[in-house]
């Protein structure tokens, strides 16, 4: 791949973008006639900067862009100040400068942060071709990458994402069982961070079977919340693999952590395979104990039951139940959590109706079976039948 981005050998070019940067959104913040006269502090830090920077961006071409807008911001610069007249054309004239100094610095702001991300992604792409050099340095950009991804979608960042194939190296380092369990999370981080940017694209990009393995392998709460944010991305397809792949067992054994924080995250993973699992899916958790697994953890002191909070008779009390729902589940994660789970097989969109019925009947002679007496039973069983969760 040609390089595309400015010298990483030279820190002067990174540190004049930045300056440039930080001067081209003081003007725009302060989008005013006075604020483009040649002797404002916006304005004057730019022609200072585009003298002091002419050295150093005509000589590269790769800077070539840059060096025209700021070219051309002069010109309008100067313009405007021999346009400081009374007449109608010196109104008009500054009227339309100051619209093009504008414009203009707009897309000066969008060369940099293109030239600033195709440096960073170099970076980041050099550094995980070689991730056991400098781990510190790699979890680093692996943060920046991922908060600069999370920004939202532009179409020139994903240009740059593209023909660096950042993808693919992401994931590679994501399956690197020899890699650290810090940097292959953050590896992970990113390539949900990249879904999000745009599904679209990037979904298809996705080896499902091979990051399936690699996130269940890493057995971290981190490694499941992106495995459960893929499976909202890529839906059934994805739940499918994980069931072909025998991967649904692990899940399950995963709700017995001691670490709560990984029991919730599963939980929420197991909550998203029954809303977009077919037939086969919900079977194998059924037949891999995941009622009584659910029916133990909602017997424990972060669980308990939401019956009767979502009864309400007027919007006042509406609001307030709803408002305390929400507190009793911050404290108690797996409170109703069998009748949870019932409604995302019920709303969901991997089964059919005649297989949403057929289900309901087997979870709730599981429930009876599982549960320790008939008060419990008769609780979670009328959760179930009538719902008390959204």
């Amino acid at each position: 791949m040609e390089d595309s981005s400015p010298k990483e050998d030279n820190p002067g070019v990174l540190k004049l973008l930045q300056a440039l940067k930080q001067a081209i959104q003081e003007l725009q913040a302060h989008p005013t006639h006075k604020s483009v006269q040649s002797n404002s502090s916006p304005i004057k830090a730019l022609l200072e900067l585009e003298t002091e920077s002419d050295s150093i961006i005509s000589k590269d071409p790769l800077l070539s862009t840059l060096s025209r807008h700021l070219a051309e911001l002069k010109i309008l610069v100067e313009t405007l100040e021999r346009n400081r007249g009374y007449g109608l054309r010196s109104f008009l004239t500054r009227r339309v400068s100051t619209y093009s100094i504008s414009r203009v610095a707009g897309s000066i702001e969008s060369e940099i942060q293109a030239l600033m991300d195709r440096g960073s992604i170099d970076s980041l792409i050099n550094a995980l071709k070689d991730p056991w050099k400098d781990e510190d340095e790699l979890a680093r950009l692996l943060s920046q990458f991922e908060h600069r991804v999370s920004q939202g979608f532009n179409p020139e960042l994903q240009d740059s994402v593209l023909k660096s194939k950042a993808f693919s190296v992401l994931q590679t380092v994501l399956c690197d069982p020899n890699c650290s369990k810090q940097i292959r999370e953050k590896a992970a981080f990113c390539v949900a961070a990249l879904i999000r940017f745009n599904k679209d694209v990037f979904v298809g990009q996705v080896n499902m079977g091979d990051t399936i393995q690699a996130l269940l392998e890493m057995k971290s709460a981190h490694s499941v919340k992106v495995l459960c944010e893929l499976i909202t991305f890529i839906k059934s397809p994805f739940v499918d693999v994980i069931l072909c792949n025998g991967e649904l067992p692990k899940i399950l054994t995963l709700l017995e952590s001691k670490d709560l924080s990984m029991k919730v995250v599963v939980f929420n993973c197991i909550l998203e395979i029954g809303y977009f699992g077919r037939k086969e899916a919900v079977e194998a958790m059924l037949n891999g104990g995941l009622i009584e697994k659910l029916v133990e953890l909602q017997r424990s002191e972060f669980g308990g039951d939401l019956i009767g909070m979502g009864k309400y008779g007027n919007e006042n009390e509406e609001s307030e139940g709803k408002k305390r729902e929400k507190k009793f589940l911050e404290n108690h994660p797996f409170a109703s959590c069998v009748a949870r789970f019932a409604v995302q097989l019920e709303v969901g969109e991997g089964l059919r109706k005649r297989e949403k019925r057929a289900f309901k009947p087997e979870i709730l002679e599981k429930v009876r079976e599982a549960s320790v007496n008939d008060a419990e039973a008769a609780t979670i069983i009328a959760e179930v039948l009538w719902g008390s969760s959204p």
